[in-house]
């Protein structure tokens, strides 16, 4: 199955719509990744440097073969909002932003 790839525009605030709902930890990490840095070499050297992960380690995640771990997961949703709304809503936890009138 190959996944649908593209921009996608949060519909309200800075909530990330997900094309799909993943529901395996490493398709859905990799998914947010792709969401907030493209796939790109450059995007690969930038997780690098937030995480201070090895570049093969990066590669992994990017491609959905492993997920980070801890450490590596706080830094990543440090810098990525796509990352920390991922990880919430696999855990149920999704925030929904009320929007002011």
């Amino acid at each position: 199955m190959r996944v649908k790839m593209g921009t996608v525009v949060p519909k309200m605030g800075t909530f990330v719509h997900l094309v799909e709902e993943p529901t395996d930890y490493r398709t859905a990490i990799a998914m947010a990744l792709h969401e907030e840095l493209d796939d790109t070499h450059r995007a690969i050297k930038m997780a690098m440097r937030w995480t201070g992960a090895s570049e093969r380690t990066v590669k992994y995640w990017f491609s959905g073969e492993r997920g980070p771990s801890g450490d590596h997961l706080i830094a990543l949703a440090r810098h990525s909002d796509a990352v920390l709304y991922v990880v919430l809503a696999l855990a149920g936890r999704h925030i929904v932003e009320e929007a002011d009138d």
